[in-house]
């Protein structure tokens, strides 16, 4: 009895530690999640658009995807049924990106502890959540949040299924990485690192590549109906252009430091090495993706937030590393203090920034208050270009007081994402029919798109109306025209 008290004693202490390494990461990602998300009532237009399209009826938003945006269809269902359980307001589109994180920031320190150990899984679990990235898609309704939850798990599947294979875990592992998948379709790029880290670990056995391999092309095969679909609808990323430079730095930072800190000696269990499976996750699907984009612009840095879990596994095995070195941190606890004093007040101003409307590329609400102050009964709308009629769609109560002068029918009953226009020569009459017009488009500077509706808009603006005021908000530029001494 005496010598089983020890032993139960170890298991409780085993299962405490396992336990906070998952939970206190969970907590705290929780908690940043939950700070600021409704980010003052702002909408940005990517988030507009799954706010409108999950509030389409189900018929009507199957026929849309039919159309449009089927590579986000199944965020969309998801959605629906969220907004019909629990309403659909701000709070309700973001609180699933929120939990999302949250568990991904549980399966990074689960993965540590069963890597390094139990601080390293803390340490990484709570590195993950201080990334601004995972912050700022932590706090938006689209599908890349809930992605990196699936690949965290399906990560920490293939680790279990490697270590003790068995039909079980290979189908979990399976279904979970197709789930992120059929989220978004360049989940499917975690497949190149997974694949790196099976092949490239030694302790690996032969029966693991195999199944791996089995589960690979099963995962590709569920998930090429809707790529080739989808193929079909690529139009809709023609906006992407060559790597923004600030989502490019952003990775190229990580990127330098998980590798720095892959090079530091870090405890490791089981067959596959930590820095086998994290640095192919940190670099390989970012990498393929910038690879393609040589070919057709596609790097969106969203596409593969993923990559972050890598970067986590890295710095929280390098930091468990460094605290394990006890007496030199006792004689440079005041620089260790000091660096960590430095990195929060870093981060802190950008965690601050990340929770108000302008840290997004526009913001829908702002628009729809500038309307109001600019525009009178009666007035024309004009969308230059088309698409950023979404704005419309998180508040359309507010633009029923203003004709849309190209709109040929209501967006959601036109079975597409910003509703169809009208003929060239139909715009142009029914804009010179009016006198006053709003015209919502870009700020100065961005491409101008070149469809024969576009070139009708503006050359009659520039024809025939006079601009009598411009005011630009967050990504948007809200300008009232009227004829010439009608302003």
């Amino acid at each position: 009895m005496n010598a089983a008290a020890p032993t139960a004693g170890a298991g409780r202490r085993v299962l405490s530690s396992r336990t906070a390494a998952a939970l206190l990461p969970l907590t705290l990602t929780l908690a940043l999640g939950l700070w600021g998300i409704r980010r003052g009532g702002s909408l940005w237009r990517d988030e507009v658009v799954t706010y409108d399209m999950a509030h389409r009826t189900l018929p009507e938003l199957w026929e849309t995807l039919q159309n449009n945006d089927m590579v986000h269809g199944l965020y969309y269902f998801l959605m629906h049924g969220l907004f019909a359980v629990f309403g659909g307001d701000v709070t309700t589109l973001r609180l699933p990106s929120v939990l999302a994180m949250a568990a991904a920031a549980a399966g990074i320190g689960l993965l540590g502890y069963r890597f390094a150990g139990p601080r390293a899984g803390l340490l990484a679990g709570l590195v993950f959540p201080m990334v601004p990235a995972v912050q700022q898609y932590a706090q938006e309704g689209r599908s890349y949040a809930v992605v990196c939850a699936m690949v965290t798990w399906a990560t920490y599947l293939l680790v279990r299924a490697a270590s003790e294979s068995s039909r079980r875990r290979w189908v979990a592992y399976t279904l979970v990485a197709l789930l992120a998948c059929l989220l978004h379709e360049f989940a499917v790029l975690m497949l190149t690192a997974h694949g790196a880290t099976v092949v490239l670990a030694a302790d690996v056995p032969r029966t693991v590549r195999k199944s791996w391999a089995i589960s690979a092309s099963c995962v590709v095969a569920g998930l090429a109906p809707l790529a080739v679909f989808s193929m079909g609808q690529s139009d809709q990323v023609r906006w992407i252009m060559w790597p923004d430079p600030i989502q490019l730095v952003s990775f190229v930072i990580l990127a330098a430091i998980g590798l720095r800190c892959a090079r530091i000696p870090m405890r490791s269990k089981g067959p596959i090495p930590l820095r086998t499976l994290a640095v192919p996750l940190l670099i390989l699907p970012t990498a393929v993706l910038l690879l393609v984009s040589n070919l057709k612009p596609m790097y969106v840095d969203r596409y593969v937030l993923y990559y972050v879990i890598g970067f986590a596994l890295l710095a929280g095995a390098a930091l468990d590393r460094a605290f394990r070195k006890v007496a030199e941190i006792q004689r440079r606890k005041w620089v260790w203090l000091f660096s960590a004093m430095a990195v929060l007040g870093t981060l802190l101003p950008v965690a601050v920034h990340l929770r108000s409307p302008d840290s997004r590329v526009d913001d829908a609400t702002a628009v729809t208050e500038a309307v109001r102050e600019a525009a009178r009964p009666g007035d024309g709308l004009v969308f230059t270009p088309a698409r950023r009629r979404v704005w419309t769609l998180a508040d359309p109560e507010q633009f029923r007081a203003y004709p849309d002068l190209a709109l040929a029918q209501k967006v959601d009953a036109s079975q597409s994402l910003y509703g169809e226009e009208i003929s060239p020569d139909r715009i142009r009459a029914r804009m010179l029919a009016a006198d006053r017009l709003v015209v919502l488009g870009d700020p100065d500077g961005k491409p101008l798109d070149e469809t024969a509706q576009e070139r009708a808009k503006r050359t009659t603006l520039e024809d025939h109306f006079e601009q009598c005021s411009a005011k630009e908000v967050t990504g948007a530029r809200v300008t009232v025209y009227a004829r010439p001494g009608r302003c």
